[in-house]
């Protein structure tokens, strides 16, 4: 069990399809609400994420954390949308 929210730093997290995304990089935070917004993923796999780039995971996607984290939800593909503005799209 986590006793600090720290301990979730460099964890694996893992699709619910069992397919790994990526580490724990960093973790978002809403410091007005006190609650956890997110999971920042680095070095994502290039089968999910294109170009392997970092995406910011909703908290509400991760199903449970313990030795790794493991999502409820992650879109089959996330790309970069095309054109002159960078914006992540999902597939």
């Amino acid at each position: 069990m986590l006793e600090e929210i720290s301990e979730l730093i460099g964890l694996q997290v893992y699709t619910s399809d069992g397919i790994y995304l990526g580490n724990v990089d960093n973790i978002v935070i809403d410091l007005e609400n006190r609650k956890i917004n997110g999971l920042f993923i680095g070095d994502t796999n290039p089968l999910l994420v294109e170009d392997s780039l970092p995406v910011n995971v909703p908290y509400r996607w991760v199903q449970s954390i313990g030795d790794i984290v493991l999502l409820r939800y992650f879109p089959k593909r996330v790309s970069m949308k095309k054109g002159s503005e960078k914006i992540m799209e999902t597939s």
